[in-house]
């Protein structure tokens, strides 16, 4: 027994020295624990699973009660953040107006916008006109956005619909007799239900009907208490009721379509999409790029890591033992390292174009040079890598982690409106983040080579600061004694 915990004490020991195996066996796991946990919404306070603070541009040019009240509703879903002012050159801003809308989102300072139009509440017939322009470049975040939005929008309906009514009954009766059929209507109410006569005369006249108070979760409140004389309707019903209300309740399949049918020519909802129409398959874009990246960041790590076997077979010794450098050593495995992730990335597109049909030859110029500097970013991390460990294993270890978690943050496995906001600024110092930020500019929105310059230098400047920190780690190791 002595000797079998000796053993079992002597294989603990080892696992504690080697930091490589305890960062793959405990850290990473825990790691992406809690980066798949903040996706799903564990433990988040408000919102839940889902989007958060995805910018959505709201011009209102409606002047009913309603409209501002749906443009509050929407201000306070954690899903979006509301934009309504432009801000001008000079720092002012103004109201958003239809026309910022589409250079705003083709400029991707934001990727949906609303339109309250004037005409929000139709003269022509009973029922409410919206629009929504949108660069759906992630679907699972534009179907999630779609439909947060007009659940927000259809829980503003109600009321909408109340100043639809209104509008086309004081069109067809006039202003009058449609004072005089509420007059009617509210003392009808009052007399059979209790209330105030005034009270309700006032909420029809201004399209709201009360409903809301009569909900469960605004019955009664200490600031604003149901009225002693007002009998509620809302009574428990019994067990037969319940029973033919959950029959009701399940309509046949031919009966769903005439209502979502009803619902439509209700509300009228205009949708444009301002970015990627022509792209044929705009979803394989982003998967292909995203584990395009993340693989590359695999192979330059492993790769940057084997500066360890060359200097325990003597190679490092035997290279400097002539007139080459040491500069020259880290340079040449920098431009490998490009040249390297080029062919890779380019490759993978190929195989993408071919599975998918992403279309790679009509921006294949673009696309190189985006490949480069996302080469030479993903080469300077793996150089880095090496020059702040002292082996191969560690320096794997630590590669998987940093990598790993890149790509879960960067948005290379799912959108990152999904993470907390703390998590979706800390994405924009990824080196995923801006590579598929780049893909996207050149392979979804089509841009120019002057469009995709400010990317380009975000890539070439992490590359540039990252290689700066090896050089000079490498320049105070043993690497190459």
């Amino acid at each position: 027994m002595r000797i079998l915990l000796t053993l079992l004490g002597k294989d603990f020991a080892i696992l504690r020295r080697n930091r490589g195996a305890l960062i793959l066996s405990l850290v990473v796991p825990i790691v992406l624990i809690y980066i798949v946990g903040q996706v799903f919404g564990l433990n988040r306070k408000q919102g839940g699973a889902g989007p958060t603070g995805i910018r959505l541009a709201v011009v209102n040019a409606s002047n009913h009660t309603a409209a501002t009240k749906l443009v509050d509703a929407l201000k306070a879903e954690p899903t979006f953040r509301i934009v309504t002012d432009y801000v001008n050159a000079d720092q002012s801003t103004r109201p958003l107006a239809v026309a910022d809308l589409r250079p705003l989102i083709r400029d991707r300072k934001l990727r949906y916008a609303l339109v309250l139009p004037p005409d929000l509440i139709a003269t022509d017939r009973i029922g409410l006109n919206l629009e929504i322009y949108s660069d759906p470049q992630n679907q699972i975040e534009t179907q999630m956005v779609n439909g947060i939005l007009q659940k927000t929008i259809f829980s503003s309906v109600p009321q909408l619909l109340g100043e639809a009514l209104k509008s086309r009954a004081k069109q067809s009766i006039g202003d009058e007799n449609f004072a005089q059929f509420n007059r009617s209507i509210a003392n009808t109410v009052a007399d059979s239900f209790g209330g105030d006569r005034e009270e309700i005369f006032r909420r029809m006249q201004s399209g709201a009907f009360g409903v809301d108070e009569l909900a469960p979760e605004k019955a009664a409140t200490p600031e604003k208490p149901v009225p002693a004389d007002l009998r509620r309707l809302d009574t428990t019903p019994s067990a037969a009721t319940t029973a033919n209300a959950s029959t009701a309740s399940k309509p046949a399949d031919d009966s769903v379509k005439p209502a979502a049918n009803i619902l439509s020519n209700l509300v009228r909802i205009k949708s444009e999409q301002v970015v990627g129409k022509e792209v044929k398959s705009p979803e394989a874009t982003r998967v292909v790029g995203g584990y395009a990246v993340m693989f590359l960041l695999f192979a330059l790590s492993a790769s940057s890591a084997a500066f360890f076997d060359e200097k325990r077979s003597g190679m490092f010794q035997r290279l400097l033992s002539t007139p080459v450098r040491r500069s020259q050593l880290l340079w040449s495995r920098f431009l490998y390292g490009i040249l390297f992730g080029v062919m890779q990335l380019t490759l993978l597109f190929f195989a993408g174009s071919f599975l998918y049909g992403i279309e790679v030859i009509s921006h294949l110029g673009n696309l190189l040079v985006v490949c480069a500097a996302t080469a030479a970013a993903c080469t300077a991390f793996g150089m880095l890598l090496a020059a702040i460990t002292r082996s191969q294993q560690a320096a794997s270890s630590l590669g998987n982690l940093i990598v790993l978690t890149m790509s879960a943050c960067g948005g290379a496995w799912f959108p990152i409106s999904f993470l907390p906001e703390f998590m979706q600024q800390l994405s924009r110092f990824t080196i995923v983040y801006w590579a598929l930020d780049g893909f996207s500019q050149v392979l979804w929105a089509g841009n120019s080579f002057v469009q995709i310059l400010p990317t380009v230098g975000v890539l070439l400047a992490i590359s540039g600061a990252v290689m700066a920190v090896a050089v000079w780690r490498f320049n105070r190791s043993k690497l190459f004694e």
